[in-house]
């Protein structure tokens, strides 16, 4: 991901939602099978099952939908259902699938049982979705041919396939559209002991020599998400090798780490400015997202997806019916001290 240059290094190495080059080693880091992925216990098993059916009865996997916070694994997994169906997949990005042509050129090439992978599927176009909706329910899309009376229809059988979508916005998608998923499949955040077995497993691939500790020191500041992990081993494995003989041990983490400005919590600049600007610019809150916006000269979308979510989930943040508000804990940790009572009632 480029970066700006009105922005910090930290923030794309803490920015989950960043995209990877793929020709990079962070493409060779992906687990590909179900028994490596490492977190997520419950939803691991309940796929396996899932898959073993679906292969049992010798027909496609039914649509699967991954939902949750950018960088926990919803690629991954999509990839992995594929290797285990023993299926090909195809990867598009909602975006790029500008009207209904689009969608059947992707969807006639499908083989019976392969996988189509839709990237930020909240953001495919009414037309495109509704199209959608019968491939999935049908295997068929109906198409016009021609203008006014010359116009004719007909429509395209397909074969059985399997649609998985990823978002980080269920509530963006229709009820129609959430209705033919026939599996639902959660991502949260993982714990600290899930991430140090994935540092330590990246570290393997990546032949980076290191010791527990600083797995566990990495693992901490991840902010529960693997793609941030595997980005902040990278950057410590580039001091370690400079600054030191190779070996990444607790020491060179905590050094790579303050440099890079990710604190014992895992907030780095962009986090704490976050949080100060509603404490010190709106005395603590409540305040409207965006009015923070404007203030951060950030697009809404990026504190709504990017920032909010793990500060919400750590106890940084509050919303309330009025807006967004600091929390007792973030006065702790920037160390601030409340100068009036906290208003509005937190839900």
């Amino acid at each position: 991901m480029p970066i700006s240059p009105t922005r910090p290094a930290t923030e794309a190495v803490l920015d989950p939602s960043a995209e990877e080059d793929e020709s990079s080693e962070e493409a060779s880091l992906r687990p590909t099978r179900l028994k490596d992925f490492v977190g997520q216990p419950t939803l691991v098993q309940n796929l396996e099952v899932y898959v073993k059916a679906a292969r049992k009865r010798g027909g496609a996997l039914d649509h699967v939908l991954l939902f949750g916070p950018p960088g926990l694994g919803k690629t991954t997994l999509a990839f992995i259902l594929a290797e285990e169906m023993g299926q090909q997949i195809t990867v598009a990005h909602a975006p790029a699938i500008e009207h209904k042509g689009q969608l059947a050129a992707l969807l006639t090439k499908l083989e019976p049982g392969d996988v189509l992978f839709i990237d930020e599927i909240h953001r495919l176009s009414n037309v495109v979705e509704e199209n959608l909706y019968t491939a999935m329910e049908d295997f068929r899309i109906d198409m016009v041919q021609g203008d006014g009376p010359m116009a004719t229809a007909w429509t395209l059988k397909l074969s059985p396939f399997t649609l998985v979508g990823a978002t980080t916005r269920t509530g963006l998608l229709t009820g129609p559209m959430l209705s033919r998923f026939g599996i639902e499949a959660r991502l949260d955040y993982y714990d600290s002991d899930a991430l140090a077995r994935i540092v330590r497993r990246s570290s393997k691939i990546l032949d980076v020599r290191i010791t527990d500790e600083a797995c566990e020191e990495m693992a901490r500041r991840a902010r529960g998400t693997p793609r941030i992990a595997n980005r902040l081993l990278r950057r410590a494995r580039d001091f370690a090798e400079v600054l030191g003989d190779g070996t990444l041990d607790h020491d060179t983490a905590k050094e790579a780490l303050a440099r890079l400005e990710v604190d014992e919590a895992g907030l780095d600049e962009m986090n704490r400015r976050f949080l100060r600007v509603i404490i010190e610019t709106y005395g603590g809150g409540p305040v409207g997202i965006e009015a923070l916006a404007a203030t951060l000269s950030e697009p809404r979308d990026t504190l709504e997806d990017v920032i909010e979510p793990f500060l919400l989930q750590q106890g940084f943040l509050a919303r309330t019916a009025r807006g967004r508000m600091a929390t007792d804990r973030a006065y702790e940790h920037l160390s601030i001290q409340r100068t009036r009572a906290p208003q509005g009632q937190l839900f």
